[in-house]
């Protein structure tokens, strides 16, 4: 991969991470019903586990692409 396509991929894996801690850490309003589940408390983190998820596959690709280019240029 070119230097670009790792910056945007690094970049884009930032930013799946800052969205998916706002949508992790949202509470929805519930009341004071403890009875109520986790999963309407909380009605985002299902997306915010995909989104980590999808930065996390990004950062490791980038992350792959770059040492293979820098191997090559050391040889």
């Amino acid at each position: 991969m070119k230097f670009k396509t790792e910056v945007s991929l690094l970049l884009i894996a930032i930013t799946l991470f800052a969205v998916a801690m706002f949508f992790y850490s949202y509470q929805g309003a519930v009341g004071n019903n403890a009875a109520l589940s986790l999963s309407l408390a909380y009605p985002y983190r299902g997306i915010a586990l995909a989104f980590v998820g999808f930065g996390s596959v990004s950062m490791v690709t980038a992350s792959i692409s770059y040492s293979k280019r820098s191997k090559n240029l050391l040889q």
